[in-house]
């Protein structure tokens, strides 16, 4: 799925083009890269995204585009600044 999309459906952004936006102004990074609207996401993929000045990292766990409201949040799981850096440290050793 797109990140777009992807923002949009697990409701981490309330509309799509706002989602496209961030990724065109480089605000959504995908396993510490800078990514592009088109941009696939995966389940295990570390996304962050640049809210102002505070910023919001989650793993994804689902990529399914059929939620509902209720279903939405668990489609990722919001990462603590630790697991953060171990996450960041995995990927770059694999």
């Amino acid at each position: 799925m797109r990140i777009d999309k992807f923002l949009k459906v697990s409701r981490v952004i309330k509309r799509r083009t706002v989602a496209q936006e961030a990724c065109d102004g480089g605000r959504i990074e995908i396993n510490g890269k800078v990514a592009k609207p088109s941009k696939d996401v995966n389940v295990g993929d570390i996304v962050s995204v640049t809210f102002g000045n505070r910023t919001m990292s989650f793993e994804v766990l689902s990529v399914d585009e059929k939620q509902t409201k209720q279903s939405a949040e668990n489609m990722y799981r919001i990462l603590a600044p630790d697991d953060i850096c171990a996450e960041c440290h995995r990927l770059n050793v694999e």
